[in-house]
């Protein structure tokens, strides 16, 4: 009896009833998604032209997205791991920050950095490149709401290994990409990983940064959160296909999950 009951804790257990509402409140929102799925015209919903459009520009986009991630993301998650405390705190604030901010305030932000207006915009003007309004637009969009995630986790996973291994190496006359890439990178891989999965995640489902940055035109800035947004307003794909394209991203959600618990440290195999 003592065994069973501290392993079930002390929590009163009044608390169910307001537990279990909560998990009804996550829960049968995607029970009533998925009871609306036409299964019978479901590949044919997916599949449609308007809809792979949406997909391949989302997954195309998505994974351009995930690499300037990767490619900016890894070395300021160096930076903030090897910092000091206070810079440091700073800094992970600073990259929290599009995670807490609307979507919308973030696609205004990007405008005006980008638009016609501003010193860059004239200055890309100059070259004969635009910004806003183009897949380029997408591609932004997405790695400003998505690096924090990349960032986040690698620096976390970054300071809990510690330079203890670092040193080692350095001490045995290791060059600094060496350690790099075989001590601090291998030992953070986890972190890296989990990082990049969600960070990819967050890119093909973004939505308000990119509906005010980059526009909603079919074949070059719609994706597929826009072509479903744009579908149950009365226009673009089908709500068929918008409902099959809700369960696909749902799907890629859980994936998502389930590959990040797979790559973290400790979780049962």
């Amino acid at each position: 009896m003592t065994s069973r009951r501290a392993v079930g804790g002390f929590v009163p257990q009044v608390l169910a009833i307001p537990a279990v509402v909560g998990l009804a409140l996550l829960i049968l929102p995607l029970v009533a998604l998925v009871s609306r799925v036409n299964w019978s015209t479901l590949w044919h919903d997916i599949t449609a032209p308007a809809s792979l459009a949406a997909l391949g520009l989302s997954l195309e986009t998505g994974l351009i997205a995930t690499a300037l991630c990767v490619v900016l993301g890894v070395p300021l998650a160096l930076a903030i791991a090897r910092m000091r405390d206070r810079p440091a705190a700073v800094l992970r604030a600073l990259v929290t920050v599009p995670l807490v901010l609307p979507p919308m305030v973030g696609g205004v932000a990007l405008l005006f950095l980008f638009g016609r207006t501003s010193w860059l915009g004239q200055l890309f003007a100059q070259f004969g490149f635009r910004v806003p309004f183009t897949t380029s637009a997408v591609v932004l969009a997405q790695a400003f709401v998505a690096m924090p995630f990349l960032v986040l986790a690698l620096e976390a996973s970054l300071r809990t290994t510690g330079v203890g291994y670092e040193q080692t190496a350095a001490a045995l006359g290791a060059p600094r990409w060496t350690i790099l890439w075989r001590v601090t990178l291998p030992l953070a891989a986890p972190g890296l990983i989990a990082g990049v999965i969600l960070c990819f995640a967050r890119a093909i489902g973004e939505f308000g940064a990119t509906a005010l940055f980059a526009g909603n035109a079919p074949g070059v800035t719609q994706t597929m959160p826009l072509a479903i947004y744009t579908a149950f307003n009365g226009a673009g794909v089908s709500q068929g296909t918008a409902v099959a394209l809700s369960l696909l991203l749902l799907v890629t959600a859980v994936t998502v999950l389930l590959l990040v618990r797979a790559w973290r440290p400790g979780a049962v195999r």
